[in-house]
């Protein structure tokens, strides 16, 4: 039952119980504050728009200052950690940054896609990571078994050829090239209403961000 009220708790606060899953020492999961090593560690996030509202009502995304997201995340993912007697931790800690992605893809739900965004089987590219918690206890589990990544059955692979800027590249994605293009004219369908790449993939359009949180986000890719 402790998954579940931290559920629970969690999507009362605004965001979803995303991955969990028993580090080992492959995983560079941090020892907690006692010098004992992390014995679970519990992914939150957002998946599609579902939780985008609680944030957008939040005083950090009206009071003007730098970082309003990761500012609300550690606020409400530091009050989960003290209720739930765990660490929170945060991709943005660092440098050495902590191995979310590395974390989130361990039991073999979610994949890379072209795009360099984990893709997963009902979210596809539009869920995120905002923080986890780390417990000291060995919690049980539910049993998730590997999904093949949808990309592998995606013929036509739109998202390779949506991009305005060919920023989607064999040998991964020209960021630079990307900024460089949203922060133009010609550059403005993307900025305002989302990474047209990321709008062409078929999987998980159900998901799909609204207006509001695509342009945050594509905001976020023009400061760098």
């Amino acid at each position: 039952m402790r998954l579940a009220t931290l559920a629970r708790d969690a999507a009362a606060a605004g965001l979803a119980l995303r991955e969990a899953l028993h580090p080992t020492v492959a995983d560079d999961a941090p020892g907690l504050a006692n010098g004992q090593p992390a014995r679970t560690l519990v992914l939150l996030g957002f998946t599609g728009g579902r939780q985008w509202s609680v944030f957008a009502q939040s005083p950090e995304a009206a009071d003007g200052e730098p970082h309003p997201l990761d500012r609300w995340s550690r606020r409400v993912i530091d009050a989960l950690a003290r209720r739930h007697a765990a660490m929170a931790l945060y991709p943005s800690d660092g440098p050495p940054w902590l191995p979310f992605q590395r974390w989130a893809m361990r039991r073999g739900e979610v994949h890379v896609s072209p795009l360099g965004l984990l893709i997963h089987p009902e979210y596809g590219l539009w869920h995120a990571y905002r923080g986890a918690l780390a417990f000291a206890d060995e919690l049980p589990l539910p049993a998730v078994g590997p999904a093949r990544s949808p990309c592998l059955d995606c013929a036509d692979q739109p998202c390779r050829r949506s991009c305005p800027v060919g920023a989607i590249q064999a040998t991964g994605f020209a960021r630079d090239d990307c900024r460089r293009h949203v922060s133009t004219v010609p550059g403005n369908a993307c900025r305002t209403g989302g990474c047209l790449a990321r709008l062409s993939c078929p999987v998980g359009r159900a998901y799909h961000y609204g207006a509001d949180q695509a342009l945050f986000h594509m905001d976020a890719v023009v400061r760098g």
